[in-house]
């Protein structure tokens, strides 16, 4: 049998927002899922590896090659493979697109996160930063939310407004504060180190998507915002210790370990309590996430395939 190997365009033709969110929930009522990263850098240059087995549905290696470089030479700066692997034997089953991975995955977890927690009627979805994820979200949002009404806003306004042509009736937001105050779901792809949302701004009954800041030295919201949302993370294993998100504000005091009421493991209190409180997710994009959404991607192209 030939290995599978599936392109972007072709695994892309066969996804479904909603069905990946179902696959993510149903991946996380089997036992948890070992993992292990591993970094090997050379200068500014980094080779991640990040593996996953889940027992029952298989096992990942997916690696990642960052580039800084790779801008001056006109190349991406990231770039990978994914490898599938039979959970039984061991056998390779598939080579995955790795940022067709990456995108399902990174869009997909947040969204099984608003579909939980976000309350039920939610229109309003403002996406802060214009980056590549940032498009990805509207197309889960508008899936998980349909007919919502989408608003941007970027540090650089070209880019925003570059995003919203590509996004039909999204608008671009020129003041945070405001845009943030008329929102029902903000959604925030940033690389910042330094909080761009501010707590103070935040009103009853939204849900608050943190998805950026993957470093230690990274974070997008201040210690107000946390302190007034009730705190869900996608896994405690890989948010807790290395997420500057929640580390910093753990370490500084200014919440505390009891703070953090769920993930994804516990989906029974990872809901909404009231329409005004205000929730929070800290997707956090471990390996398990990876392999749960490979084995999803296989899945659905095994089925196109007859």
């Amino acid at each position: 049998m030939t290995l599978p190997i599936i392109g972007f365009a072709e695994g892309e033709a066969v996804l479904d927002w909603i069905g990946l969110t179902e696959a993510l929930a149903s991946g996380h009522r089997r036992p948890k899922a070992e993992i292990g990263d591993t970094f090997l850098r050379r200068g500014a240059d980094t080779l991640l590896n990040r593996a996953a087995w889940i027992d029952g549905l298989g096992a990942l290696v997916k690696t990642a090659t960052i580039h800084p470089g790779n801008a001056a030479r006109d190349l991406p700066t990231i770039n990978g493979a994914v490898s599938l692997f039979d959970d039984a034997t061991g056998v390779l089953q598939a080579m995955v697109d790795f940022h067709l991975v990456t995108k399902w995955k990174t869009a997909g977890d947040s969204l099984l996160g608003a579909r939980r927690l976000a309350r039920k009627g939610a229109r309003r979805v403002l996406i802060v930063g214009a980056g590549t994820v940032a498009k990805s979200l509207h197309e889960a949002y508008s899936a998980g939310f349909p007919g919502a009404e989408f608003t941007v806003w970027n540090r650089t306004r070209a880019k925003a407004e570059a995003l919203a042509a590509q996004c039909p009736g999204m608008t671009v937001a020129g003041d945070l504060e405001r845009a943030v105050a008329a929102a029902e779901i903000i959604t925030c792809a940033t690389m910042a180190t330094e909080p761009v949302i501010r707590g103070d701004w935040l009103r009853p009954g939204q849900h608050v998507d943190l998805i950026g800041a993957y470093r230690a030295d990274m974070r997008e919201v201040d210690d107000t915002a946390l302190q007034r949302a009730r705190i869900f993370v996608d896994s405690f294993d890989t948010t807790l210790g290395h997420i500057g998100e929640i580390q910093m504000p753990l370490d500084a005091g200014a919440i505390s370990r009891d703070d953090l009421l769920a993930d994804h493991y516990t989906p029974d209190a990872m809901v909404r309590q009231s329409d005004d409180e205000i929730t929070l997710f800290k997707n956090g994009g471990g390996a398990h996430l990876d392999l749960m959404t490979s084995a999803f991607i296989l899945d659905r192209w095994s089925e196109a395939q007859g």
